[in-house]
């Protein structure tokens, strides 16, 4: 394909303003198919490339035309983040690979490419004769995992619980008429963490525990409003809380919400931004609780660090997936294959190495799970590669960001998925925030031989509980091995919750509804029950099965993409808006197929006069 030349692409969108309009409004109207999306990008350079201003201003009338969002959460969700996707489309081939990922992570209106081919290269080969790590019946020690704290210090008691935003409990200025819900003292349903919630969950699992790990995202959900100074102040804030209040150890991971703007994590083969402040403000933070070394990995490797737990032969792994996330635009500004952005596989590979080598045991922590569907294919292919080469080092692999009790199991051979094929399984705990349902946290029961988690059980605090909002209890909601042991026919105990246990439990729902339903029940921590039908079944089922992702059965759809595991009964199998994108640009242009003809008329007479202004 020939490509313009950028001063003929300039010449032709400054003096053919009236065409460029007209390309827009045909391209939204028609952008119903995958081919439809990269025929839209062409007339979106064209845009971009008339400046970021006119470009903002011009994806901000189709936020308020489509009532995607209040005017303000439109101008300032997309004042923040069209800017970044204007230089990725100034960047590209709109009809080339990475176009059809921006139209896939976006728009929802292609299937993700396939996997560009890369065989992750290891210093070493995996031993002949692996270390065996056998348990000698010690008692098991205790860890907690808390997850998308989303600590709102804005929260306001008697502001509105009720209301248009994104979150709410929020004295906002465009708020009129009275208060339909007064927002309580500790929390609300709809809105973020309270202070005075994180505060009291951080003194109650200071009790009885060794460590814990904390998967990232300390910021609200107010993303439109996200800017460096709140966000610096919001980190340091928690991260002091974090050394005063807990009483042990804890290691946390970087979160998509710790970046202003949101999301935007730059890689370093660009020089238009970079995002070392906030490197540099968790390396700080961060040192009284990981030590000084892991610290000043943190500044050096992008949010990324390694270390020995005290007194144990357990090496914590902390990387940085969100430059593997589908939302994070940076990762669309180049054509050039980028198969590891800012070197995390590498890092990886070389503590795993580092432990093996020492005959340590390990466990990864992250924010986003490389088994959700908002992950690249390509890095959730090559992560896998290391889980699958490392798997007999690998103890552990624990994230959050999806606002789910989930897991993912990896296998050996995906085509022949089953217990004996089951390598490695990723853990991933409930929100504390209870925007979407009752805060919750895992505590793991960790044979101190192995490494390896013998049980987990989930406490939550339950909103509708009459004291909640005077005095939370964290209450046992349910013990792992207790729920899910029976319903594959028991388990030994003195086997841990392996791989094959947790592949076991989802032929297990296959065949029993009521195992299924439990597990959904227990999945949304008992709020907000929904129906999944046969369809949503079984692609849940089968992403659970899919810790690489590629072979996850979830399909991206317009103004579904970013979606969670079957929590909606529809006939295509629907799944859970994602939480923590949920006033996001890329949200947002997901319902562009919605525009009406009467929309798009006004949209034409908009465009026209910011493209004339500018």
């Amino acid at each position: 394909m020939k490509i313009l030349s950028l001063p003929v692409i300039l010449l032709l969108a400054r003096t053919t303003e009236a065409g460029l309009v007209d390309d827009i409004v045909n391209a939204l109207r028609n952008a119903a198919t995958c081919g439809g999306c990269h025929a839209l990008l062409v007339p979106l350079k064209l845009l971009a490339i008339t400046g970021d201003s006119p470009f903002t201003k011009s994806i901000t009338a189709v936020c308020k035309t489509l009532k995607a969002a209040d005017a303000d959460v439109c101008e300032g969700a997309v004042g923040t983040q069209a800017p970044i996707l204007a230089h990725a489309l100034r960047s590209i081939d709109p009809l080339g690979h990475t176009a059809t990922k921006v139209c896939d992570a976006i728009f929802g209106l292609c299937q993700p490419p396939a996997v560009n081919s890369w065989k992750v290269p290891f210093p070493k080969p995996a031993p002949a004769t692996p270390k065996a790590f056998v348990s000698t019946g010690k008692a098991p020690f205790q860890v907690v995992h808390f997850s998308d704290i989303h600590i709102d210090r804005e929260y306001t008691p008697g502001s509105d619980a009720k209301c248009t935003k994104p979150i709410c409990c929020r004295p906002y200025a465009d708020k009129v008429g009275p208060v339909s819900q007064s927002a309580g003292a500790m929390g609300e349903h709809g809105c973020d963490t309270t202070t005075s919630l994180a505060q009291n969950l951080l003194r109650t699992v200071s009790a009885n525990n060794k460590f814990s790990i904390f998967t990232g995202d300390v910021v609200e959900a107010s993303v439109w409003l996200a800017n460096r100074k709140d966000t610096t102040e919001r980190l340091t804030q928690f991260n002091q809380e974090l050394a005063s209040i807990l009483q042990h150890p804890v290691y946390p991971a970087i979160g998509n919400h710790e970046s202003a703007p949101t999301n935007a994590f730059p890689r370093n083969t660009t020089t238009k931004s970079d995002v070392q402040w906030l490197f540099d403000l968790e390396s700080t933070g961060w040192a009284p609780l990981i030590n000084a070394t892991a610290a000043a990995q943190v500044a050096r490797l992008s949010g990324s660090y390694s270390t020995i737990v005290p007194n144990t032969n357990l090496r914590i792994i902390s990387i940085n997936t969100v430059y593997w996330y589908k939302a994070n635009f940076w990762l669309y500004d180049s054509d050039r294959k980028q198969p590891d952005p800012n070197g995390i596989l590498a890092f990886t590979i070389q503590e795993l190495q580092a432990a093996e080598d020492a005959g340590q045991r390990a466990w990864i922590i992250a924010h986003m799970p490389p088994g959700t569907t908002d992950t690249l294919r390509d890095q959730s292919n090559y992560y896998d590669q290391i889980v699958q080469r490392y798997r007999n080092t690998i103890a552990g692999q624990f994230f959050g960001h999806t606002h789910q009790d989930q897991f993912f199991v990896a296998y050996s051979d995906y085509k022949k998925r089953s217990a004996e094929t089951a390598v490695n399984v990723q853990w991933v705990a409930p929100p504390i925030t209870p925007r979407g349902g009752n805060p919750a946290f895992k505590v793991y029961d960790v044979d101190p031989d192995t490494y390896e988690i013998m049980n987990a059980r989930v406490f939550r605090t339950d909103l509708s509980d009459p004291e909640f909002q005077t005095n939370p209890r964290w209450d046992l909601y349910y013990d792992a091995r207790e729920a899910y042991a029976p319903l594959i026919g028991g388990w030994p105990a003195t086997t841990s919750l392996n791989p094959a246990f947790w592949h076991k439990l989802t032929e297990a729902f296959e065949t029993n509804e009521s195992a299924f339903q439990l597990y959904e029940t227990l999945r949304r921590r008992g709020w907000d029950p929904v129906q999944c039908n046969a369809e949503c079944k079984r692609v849940s089922i089968c992403d659970m099965r899919s810790a690489r992702v590629e072979n996850a059965c979830s399909v991206s759809k317009p103004g579904l993409n970013f979606r969670r595991r079957s929590v909606e009964s529809d006939d295509d199998g629907g799944h859970a808006v994602d939480e923590c994108e949920s006033s996001g640009l890329g949200a947002i242009l997901s319902q562009a197929h919605t525009l009406t003809s009467d929309d798009l008329e006004s949209l034409r007479e908009q465009l026209r006069e910011i493209i004339q202004e500018n």
